[in-house]
């Protein structure tokens, strides 16, 4: 039985408020020690951390008390004068904010937590007396590098031919199995550009879909998964509000649908019902936005953890490092702020330890003693961008493509043939590590390719720029959310599939004649640009019907191409639904269009990861 039977939903609040209590008073704690002297600071800091221990106390975790207690006579002692802060003292204080945050681990375990170590309560003691010791202070562990993981491929996989297209056509309407509604016909468009907002390039992006990874198996879950999010009690209301004059809208709409059944087909009644629909379509529009404004949150409540990780490891390390934050009110999907938390911590470290140079480095470099690494965010469009930037030694280029040869990720040829802006790439690559020697920090080759897979995860990417003796600059670019996808819809054998809009440039026709064989791939030429040119049909593993008649010119990752289908229909935004029981190769999802058909969603980097060159005789071979 649980240690808190009957008490769930107090301990949930309190782990909630305590937890973003611990994370300010941490904050605090890395300000304070650049302003010993500040009063109201500690005031401050004494506050929340009696906060905690008054809400460990109604719940009786007397270990947490206990430590509470000593922890808080500390910040009493200090803000009243009697004791002077010191690095020393500094250690154990995180030290014992760092066993408060364990003890927070076991409590959500709905767990009583165990005593805190007594070598630990041991040192705040003789702190308390005036009796601390180096030797004490520096018996004070450090936290813990945080881990991270990857979801294994799965070992096998259908292919779109594979798919029970009635049972998917059930699933998506949510009726019982019958006859998917007949495809639309093509409909010819004249090839034009795509608009400015599908322009950008982007990196290849895994297409989110609720409980899939990047390789198709379920997203490992934490124990202490959060579920619950607060939301402002305004765009609470605001959803209300929409959604009753959207009640009164579809009343609307059944009276007139009622009087033009009876034989009422005037113009008047037929312009009212035109209006009615009009409205409808908008406030549906602002109830989506609506709700979707209810799942974003600040991502400042996940940058207050990084100021504490970068303060212990810098003391581990004997450097003098400052974090500095900004645009901590930009906010971001919740599900998508939760799933940054591992890339972001691997980064601040990876930035205090590679990045920052020793302070004899630092000395000799003229450069001031004190490092600085900066975390920002902010939003363009609908996109959001992280930074993350130091002013330590850089990344050398060529030392980069020296180490990938020298640990065989790269061929000699290979690294030879990379210009310097590739070259930094090599980084993100399994296995790749410039320490020569492991530490519990780094060493391990293990922690940026993996970042990049996470980020991936997420439909982002991640960039980086660096300036050998002047420092590095990491940048994620992700999508506001993951609920609605904005696509552009193509069709090949009467079937409508989707591709992120964020890797379409523009839609060109395609033509026999233009495509030309270059190594024994077809290619051709788009604004002197020599491209490949790879069939859908022949990556889904469909027998092509006829000839393709257009070109969507996508950029994935660092390659741009041009995928050839039979047509396009145009742009939308979906929301994805996974394939439950079977989910083909290549296939990210599904989704129903305006008629009532179904949509596949591509996973346009699952696609690429294996697809085979095409000819210009392939590409235009008539179907038998």
């Amino acid at each position: 039985m649980s240690d808190f039977a009957g008490m769930d939903e107090l301990l949930k609040d309190f782990l909630m408020e305590a937890g973003e209590l611990l994370a300010q008073v941490d904050n605090k704690l890395v300000e304070l020690e650049k302003r010993p002297d500040d009063r109201e600071l500690l005031n401050d800091i004494f506050r929340g951390f009696h906060t905690i221990k008054g809400g460990a106390g109604f719940l009786n975790v007397d270990n947490m008390v206990t430590l509470c207690h000593r922890t808080e006579n500390l910040f009493d002692k200090l803000r009243n004068g009697e004791l002077a802060l010191s690095l020393e003292l500094m250690d154990i204080i995180m030290a014992a904010t760092a066993t408060v945050r364990d003890m927070f681990d076991v409590l959500a375990q709905s767990v009583q937590p165990q005593a805190a170590d007594p070598g630990l309560l041991a040192s705040l003691d003789a702190a308390l007396a005036g009796k601390l010791s180096g030797g004490q202070a520096k018996a004070a562990a450090a936290e813990s590098a945080p881990t991270l993981t990857v979801v294994p491929a799965a070992a096998a996989e259908p292919t779109v031919a594979d798919i029970n297209w009635d049972a998917l056509h059930a699933a998506l309407t949510g009726g019982s199995p019958t006859p998917a509604a007949t495809p639309a016909p093509v409909q010819e468009v004249a090839p034009t550009p795509f608009p400015t907002a599908a322009a950008a390039p982007a990196a290849a992006q895994d297409l989110p879909t609720p409980g899939r990874s990047a390789g198709g198996n379920p997203p490992p879950q934490s124990l202490q998964k959060e579920t619950t999010i607060r939301i402002d009690t305004a765009r609470l209301d605001q959803v209300l509000n929409l959604s009753g004059e959207i009640g009164l809208t579809k009343n609307r709409i059944a009276n007139l649908k009622s009087q033009i059944l009876h034989g009422k087909t005037d113009p008047e009644t037929l312009k009212s019902l035109d209006l009615a629909v009009s409205q409808l379509d908008l406030l549906v529009s602002d109830l989506q936005n609506a709700v979707m404004k209810t799942r974003m949150q600040p991502i400042g409540r996940l940058f207050q953890k990084y100021p504490r990780l970068a303060r212990d490891l810098a003391r581990q390390l004997g450097k003098d490092v400052e974090l500095v934050l900004s645009g901590e009110e930009t906010e971001l999907d919740k599900t998508m702020i939760e799933d940054l938390n591992d890339p972001l911590v691997h980064l601040v470290r990876n930035a205090v330890d590679h990045g920052i140079e020793t302070a004899e480095e630092r000395a000799a470099a003229n450069k001031s003693s004190k490092a600085l690494v900066t975390l920002s965010a902010s939003q363009v469009g609908d996109h959001i961008f992280i930074e993350i930037a130091d002013d330590g030694r850089g990344m050398r280029p060529d030392i980069i493509r020296q180490k990938a040869v020298e640990k065989g990720i790269v061929d000699a040829e290979t690294a030879n043939s990379l210009d310097d802006r590739q070259a930094l790439q090599l980084i993100f690559l399994p296995g790749f590590s410039t320490k020569d020697q492991i530490s519990n920090v780094s060493g391990r080759g293990v922690g940026m390719d993996v970042v990049k897979t996470n980020i991936t995860r997420l439909n982002g990417k991640i960039d980086v720029v660096s300036v050998p003796g002047q420092g590095s600059t990491f940048t994620i670019s992700l999508p506001l959310t993951l609920a609605i996808l904005p696509v552009l819809v193509v069709r090949l054998n009467d079937q409508s599939f989707a591709v992120p809009l964020s890797l379409v440039r523009e839609i060109i026709p395609i033509k026999a004649s233009e495509l030309q064989r270059v190594s024994g791939r077809a290619t051709m030429v788009v604004r002197d640009e020599v491209l490949p040119v790879r069939s859908l049909s022949r990556m889904i593993g469909w027998e092509a019907k006829r000839p393709p008649a257009y070109g969507v010119l996508m950029q994935a990752a660092d390659s741009t191409f041009v995928l050839a289908v039979d047509g396009f229909v145009g742009r939308d935004d979906v929301v994805i639904k996974p394939l439950a029981d079977i989910k083909p190769k290549g296939i990210a999802g599904a989704t129903l269009s305006g008629d009532g058909s179904i949509v596949l969603v591509l996973d346009m980097e699952e696609l690429l990861s294996n697809v085979q060159a095409d000819t210009p005789s392939s590409l235009f071979a008539q179907a038998a």
